[in-house]
């Protein structure tokens, strides 16, 4: 290993993190310092609460890549000192990642762009007459990239138990005994049908059942990918004590936000199928044929799906975000992230106007995402004057999940005119919600003033005009 890899390893066991289980301060994040100008004057410190969307980039992330940023050279090929390190730097990341989601030794670490991309990566490998089963729950990258596939869409359960059991009952109608897609289903051992579910909603922060949805697929000849966007920055991941098939995730919500992301898994899949971009990297020999075509030989391993110039800096965020989390210690990091769900869900619970929504309950396991709707309100009226006249950054709409949140609101009825409702349909409600999202790098601070806030706006109402500008809501000039 270089010198600058062991140097960058003693500046990781250094680092300046929270320890021991009960991790009493916030991790260092980028931006934690920074003020906002307020509609009705003065400044105030900017109070994120949008890490669902994407996370602040944590200090020792931001450290770690300046450290490195001299370095930076090509990836792979290059004969060049620089470029040695970086592919050394580039391939002891994907071994970092491997480490932190407890993958299988079979198992590869693919680098993408986000979770996005990863889901479409696998939508690209999956064998022909695959089938897809998916909840209408999902966030849409996990929802639609499944376009080539045969697609069943399951209806939102109600309880963790009735997830299982929908898609257990699912499972066993999708092919009768002695059909050819279950023999072929047989020979493959695990397939071809696959079960895509998230870890934890976007939506209402809930944690899915995965380990045992994995085994009710697994037990029907299914595999499962896991859409960890929102568990990773907040829960351990095991690949190998979930049992799930694949997992993807997305740098910018792991306090990596240099557009990458990871899917790691079975290799079967993704050594048998075309790479899912064509070009250099992902090729081991291409040679002219005497017919004036080409014949090209492709890598089975990772690379065979990384075709281009590698996002280097990227992947090495991710690696230093898995080393910072994984030494800050996920007990802890879960003990904090819950005290500050308790204060936010016990301090909204204090105003009646207030509806959080849920699938299963208020009792049910959750990270910091919590999305809920205010009477009176449309949402993205409360959320501008969150932001404008508390300098709190909340978000509002249906959050890329639209057939859950509307599952969620129903016909509730948000007002059409009033100052940024979105634009429905004829004969359709307006709906959005507003969600309130943090994690590792949260002060309590924070989340106390985003309570006071809300029970500011709705006994006294905004102490400003807003106006609707190009479909958002905004002060009033």
């Amino acid at each position: 290993m270089s010198a600058f890899l062991n140097a960058a390893a003693t500046s990781v066991a250094t680092a300046d993190t929270a320890e021991g289980p009960a991790c009493a301060e916030p991790l260092p994040v980028l931006g934690r310092d920074v003020t906002v100008p307020l509609v009705t004057g003065g400044e105030v410190t900017y109070a994120a609460l949008d890490y669902a969307a994407s996370a602040p980039a944590l200090q020792r992330v931001w450290d770690d890549v300046a450290a490195y940023a001299p370095y930076y050279g090509s990836v792979h090929r290059g004969a060049g000192y620089l470029s040695q390190l970086s592919t050394d730097l580039f391939e002891q990341s994907r071994v970092t990642v491997a480490e932190f989601l407890d993958c299988r030794p079979s198992d590869q670490v693919i680098f993408t762009r986000s979770t996005t991309d990863s889901l479409n990566l696998l939508a690209a490998v999956l064998p022909a007459d695959c089938q897809v089963f998916v909840f209408e729950t999902e966030h849409h990258a996990s929802l639609l990239p499944w376009t080539n596939a045969q697609v069943t869409y399951l209806d939102a359960p109600r309880t963790p138990g009735e997830a299982v059991a929908t898609l257990e009952r699912a499972l066993a109608d999708r092919a009768p005994l002695g059909s050819p897609l279950l023999e072929r289903s047989r020979e493959l051992g695990e397939g071809p049908a696959l079960v895509c579910v998230t870890g934890a909603s976007n939506v209402t922060g809930e944690l899915w059942p995965v380990k045992e949805l994995a085994a009710a697929a697994h037990a029907h000849g299914a595999r499962i990918v896991l859409d960890a966007a929102q568990l990773a920055p907040h829960h351990p991941v095991s690949v190998q004590d979930l049992d799930v098939d694949w997992v993807a995730f997305s740098g910018h919500k792991l306090y990596a936000p240099f557009g990458s992301g990871v899917l790691a898994g079975r290799a079967d899949w993704l050594q048998q199928a075309e790479p899912y971009l064509a070009g250099g990297g992902a090729s081991r020999k291409v040679a002219r044929r005497e017919d004036g075509g080409v014949d090209v030989e492709w890598h089975t391993t990772a690379a065979r799906h990384e075709a281009g110039s590698p996002n280097v800096i990227g992947v090495y965020s991710i690696a230093s975000a898995c080393k910072a989390l994984t030494e800050a210690g996920f007990d802890g990091l879960v003990a904090r992230e819950r005290h500050l769900i308790a204060k936010v869900r016990e301090g909204l619970a204090e105003v009646p106007a207030v509806r959080i929504l849920s699938l299963f309950g208020d009792d049910a396991p959750r990270v910091g995402v919590i999305s809920f709707v205010v009477d009176g309100w449309n949402s993205s009226h409360f959320a501008a004057a969150l932001s404008a006249e508390y300098g709190i950054g909340v978000r509002d709409g249906l959050f890329c999940a639209h057939p859950l949140v509307r599952t969620l609101l129903g016909s509730e009825p948000q007002a059409q005119g009033e100052c940024g409702a979105p634009e429905a349909a004829p004969g359709e409600r307006s709906l959005n919600a507003i969600r309130v999202s943090f994690g590792a790098g949260t002060p309590d601070e924070h989340v106390e003033r985003f309570v006071r806030a809300v029970k500011e706006l709705v006994a006294d109402g905004a102490k400003w005009q807003y106006r609707t500008e190009e479909g958002r809501c905004v002060p009033a000039v």
